[in-house]
């Protein structure tokens, strides 16, 4: 080998790393994308087709599954957007009408309370309907940078709104899908009027889905 190939490793080691690294995020936003789309047509299903009932079952199944979407964003290495504005991916799809329908929906279920911040405990109000819409909004930038071929991009917001919007939408909402589910299967005495009003509610809801 002479001296001139052996100076040129080093470079040709650095070019198929960065070509393998590209590779990876390609598969990586592929996967991520195609998990989205999931959510979204599923999302937007039972808005428009789901009883009561059913809603909170397939919104619980739903939410799980763009959590474990977001975690793996969350637990990656930090991606970096190749400009430093956000390039234009055309207009904000608009949720209003996914809203309104999940909060016909989710009826008496869709009001909920959290604690925003388990480090800042301070219990805040919330709507379902809100949270998911948003959390569709989110998805659906990246989407786009994602279908304009701008990968880097699209991993970017992901992982930016994951960490700082749509992963705690995504936790708190699931929190209390789950405690929908809990209040109807477990058969407690409950003291408290307000949380017993609660309950009761829960198991309307239920109990109409699985009339239907």
């Amino acid at each position: 080998m002479t001296e001139n190939a052996t100076e040129q490793l080093p470079g040709l080691a650095a070019l198929e790393a960065l070509i393998a690294a590209e590779a990876e995020a390609v598969r990586l936003a592929d996967d991520i994308a195609a998990s989205i789309r999931s959510f979204l047509d599923g999302l937007r299903a039972v808005a428009a087709e789901a009883t009561g009932g059913q809603a909170v079952a397939l919104l619980l199944l739903q939410i799980s599954q763009i959590a474990l979407t977001g975690a793996r964003l969350g637990v990656y290495r930090d991606f970096e957007p190749r400009e430093e504005y956000q390039p234009d991916d055309g207009p904000d799809a608009d949720p209003d009408e996914l809203r309104m329908q999940l909060a016909a929906l989710l009826g008496d279920l869709d009001t909920y309370s959290y604690v925003f911040d388990p480090y800042q405990p301070e219990v805040v109000e919330g709507q379902l309907s809100d949270d998911l819409a948003s959390i569709a909004a989110d998805l659906e930038v990246g989407l786009r940078h994602h279908a304009a071929g701008d990968v880097e991009e699209a991993l970017w917001w992901w992982q930016f709104s994951y960490v700082s919007s749509w992963g705690t939408l995504a936790g708190v909402a699931l929190n209390a899908l789950l405690s929908v589910v809990a209040h109807d299967r477990l058969d407690t005495e409950v003291e408290d009027p307000v949380e017993q009003e609660q309950i009761e509610v829960a198991e309307t809801v239920l109990d109409s889905g699985q009339a239907d």
